[in-house]
C-alpha cells in the first residue's frame, strides 16, 4: 500500500485554539485530619475541582470539570452548585450546572450534549464520556480532577475548551495519589512528554471472539487473514460452537435461532471497548423508571446490597441486586454517609513463564509475564461519613468472579529480604505497600489507568512458594499493561521507588503507597520496607 500511495505527514496542531494556560493544582492537607494508619489527608480533588469550576462558571466561563468515577460526577456538579447558590450568591448560575457520564439513558445524553452546546448549560461534571465523540463548543475552561490515565487523555480534556479560538485555561487538580503527585512535582512528565503509543493485546482470544464473527459476517475471511489475525484457535472455537463455517470463499457466517450472538444482533452484542457486557439496569422501586446501567463486571462491587448510588443529583440506597436477571432495585434516601466495598482476591498461576517471559535479575530476584486466574469477591462494605471516619464491616453473600489474564510478578527470596534488613513479620506490609506504589506508577510508562489493573501480594504464594507481588491487567486475557511492565520493569521499579522515596509522609499516605481501590482497607503496610524492597531492586535492575 506504501508503496502505491502516496501520504503527506501531519505533525502540527491545526485546530482554531487560542492561547491556553495550564495550571498544576496541589491541594492542600486538612488540617488536624487524619487518615489510613495516622496518614495527612488532603482535601479530595473532586472538592477542589467543583470549586474551581464554581470560580470559572461564577466569572462567565463555560466550564467543563473531567474527574475519574460516575459518583464523582454527581458529587461534584452538587457541591458547585452548593458553591454557586451559597459563596458566590448565584443561585441563578447553580441552576445551570449539571453532571453527565456513561449509565444515563440515551434521550438523557442528548438532552444535557445540546443544552451545554446551546449555552443553556454554564458548567457539566462529567466521566471520560464527554471527552470523545462529541462536539461542543464556546468552552471557556477546563478541570481536571485526577490524571486521566494518559497523556492522550489529558490533552484530549485540555482541547475540550478554546475550540473556536479564545483563550482557554485548564486546571490539573491533583488526587492524592503515587501518580498524580508525581506528575504535579514533575511537570515535564505531563506537560513535555509526546502522546504515548497505544498498548493493547491485539491477539487477546476474548476481544478476537466477538469482532472475528463480526468480520466473517461482512465477509467470509480466508486462511490467510485468520493467520494474519493470529486468530486460528478463536477460528476453531467458533466453527466448533457452529456459528461459522468453512467454505472455499473463506469462513462464513452461520444463521442462528436461539443464540446469544446471531448475525442479525453480532454488532451490537461486541464492545468497541473491550468491556465484559451484560450491563445490569438500576430501577427505581418507588416509580418503576429506569435510572441507568452498570457494567455487570462492576456491579458487585457498586450496586450492591446497601450501597448508596447517585443519579443526575438525586440519592438511591440499593436494595437488592439480581446478577442473574441483570437488575438492581434502588430506592431514593438522603443518607449522610457513602459506601466503600470491601474484597478478598486470589490469584494462580495458569502455567510456567515462557523463556523469554522470565528475567533473573540475580541476588534472589525474579521477573515474570504469566498467565493467571483472578478470583475476586465482595464480602462486605462500609460506612463512610462525611468527616473520614468509617463504619464496621457490613458483610454480603455475593458470588465470587473469576478472570483469566496476564500478570507481571516479581519474587524475592526470603534471604535477600533478610539481607535488605526486612525481617519476616515485616514482609507482608513491605511486599503490600510495594505493590500499591508500582500499580500507581505503571500509568507512566504502559497507556492504561490505575483502575485498569489490579494487584496481589503475599508472604508466601501456593505457586511460586516465595514471597511474591503480582500486578495484572484488569481485562480478560490481558490488554498489554502487564506486559510492558515486564518489559520496562528496571524504568518503572525507579520510577516506583522515587516517588515513594521523595513522599514527606513518615508511615505511609495516598500520595505513595496507600490505594482507594485496596480491598484489604490498606492493612497491612510497611513504607519503610517497601523502601528497602524496592531500592534493592532498583539495585540489582540497574546492573
Amino acid at each position: 500500500l506504501t508503496s502505491r500511495v502516496g501520504f503527506t505527514e501531519v505533525t502540527d496542531d491545526g485546530a482554531p485554539t487560542g492561547e491556553r494556560t495550564i495550571a498544576l493544582w496541589e491541594p492542600g492537607f486538612i488540617e488536624g485530619a487524619e487518615g489510613d494508619n495516622g496518614a495527612p489527608v488532603r482535601r479530595a480533588a473532586t472538592t477542589e475541582a467543583a470549586e474551581i469550576m464554581a470560580a470559572t462558571v461564577g466569572e462567565g466561563a463555560r466550564t467543563l470539570a473531567f474527574v475519574r468515577s460516575r459518583r464523582s460526577a454527581e458529587q461534584v456538579a452538587l457541591r458547585c452548585q452548593a458553591e454557586l447558590s451559597g459563596a458566590l450568591a448565584r443561585p441563578d448560575f447553580a441552576q445551570r450546572i449539571a453532571s453527565y457520564r456513561a449509565g444515563y439513558l440515551a434521550e438523557d445524553r442528548r438532552k444535557l450534549e445540546k443544552a451545554l452546546d446551546n449555552g443553556e448549560l454554564l458548567g457539566v461534571a462529567t466521566t471520560s464520556a464527554l471527552e470523545l465523540g462529541i462536539d461542543v463548543g464556546g468552552l471557556d475552561a477546563v478541570v481536571t480532577a485526577g490524571f486521566p490515565g494518559t497523556v492522550a487523555s489529558f490533552w484530549q480534556q485540555a482541547g475540550r475548551a478554546g475550540r473556536r479560538g479564545q483563550g482557554s485555561l485548564v486546571v490539573f487538580v491533583a488526587r492524592d495519589e503515587p501518580m498524580d503527585t508525581y506528575l504535579v512535582h514533575n511537570p515535564d512528565a505531563l506537560l513535555g512528554r509526546p502522546v504515548e503509543a497505544s498498548v493493547f493485546n491485539p491477539e487477546n482470544p476474548y476481544i478476537l471472539y466477538g469482532h472475528i464473527y463480526c468480520a466473517c459476517i461482512e465477509q467470509p475471511l480466508t486462511d490467510a487473514e485468520v493467520r494474519f489475525y493470529r486468530a486460528e484457535q478463536v477460528i476453531q472455537e467458533l466453527a466448533r460452537q457452529g456459528l461459522i463455517r468453512r467454505r472455499p470463499q473463506g469462513w462464513f457466517a452461520v444463521p442462528q435461532l436461539d443464540s446469544d450472538l446471531r448475525p442479525e444482533t453480532a454488532h451490537s452484542q461486541v464492545s468497541l471497548r473491550g468491556g465484559a457486557g451484560n450491563d445490569v439496569l438500576i430501577m427505581d422501586t418507588s416509580d418503576g423508571r429506569l435510572l441507568g446501567t452498570v457494567d455487570g463486571a462492576r456491579a458487585n462491587s457498586q450496586v450492591h446490597p446497601g450501597a448508596v448510588y447517585l443519579h443526575q443529583g438525586e440519592s438511591f440506597i440499593i436494595d437488592d441486586l439480581d446478577i442473574n436477571e441483570g437488575i438492581a432495585f434502588a430506592t431514593p434516601g438522603e443518607p449522610e454517609y457513602s459506601t466503600q466495598p470491601n474484597s478478598t482476591t486470589d490469584i494462580a498461576i495458569m502455567g510456567a513463564a515462557n523463556e523469554d517471559e522470565l528475567k533473573d535479575y540475580g541476588g534472589g530476584v525474579w521477573a515474570a509475564l504469566v498467565d493467571v486466574e483472578v478470583t475476586d469477591q465482595v464480602v462486605g462494605y462500609f460506612r463512610k461519613l462525611a468527616d473520614g471516619t468509617t463504619s464496621d464491616l457490613f458483610p454480603l453473600d455475593l458470588p465470587e468472579q473469576r478472570l483469566r489474564t496476564r500478570a507481571v510478578a516479581y519474587t524475592v527470596d526470603p534471604l535477600a529480604l533478610e539481607a535488605m534488613g526486612i525481617r519476616a513479620a515485616d514482609i507482608p506490609g513491605a511486599l503490600h505497600a510495594a505493590e500499591h506504589a508500582a500499580i500507581g506508577l505503571l500509568p507512566l510508562i504502559a497507556t492504561c489507568d490505575r483502575w485498569d489493573i489490579g494487584g496481589v501480594s503475599t508472604a508466601l504464594h501456593q505457586d511460586t512458594q516465595m514471597p511474591t507481588v503480582f500486578v495484572y491487567d484488569g481485562h480478560s486475557g490481558g490488554a498489554g499493561f502487564s506486559e510492558e511492565g515486564f518489559k520496562r520493569f528496571p524504568e518503572w521499579i525507579a520510577a516506583t521507588f522515587e516517588a515513594v522515596r521523595s513522599c514527606p509522609c513518615e508511615s505511609g499516605c495516598p500520595s505513595c503507597v496507600q490505594s482507594p481501590k485496596c480491598g484489604n482497607g490498606n492493612q497491612p503496610l510497611d513504607k519503610a520496607g517497601a523502601l528497602k524492597l524496592l531500592g534493592a531492586l532498583v539495585t540489582l535492575t540497574a546492573s
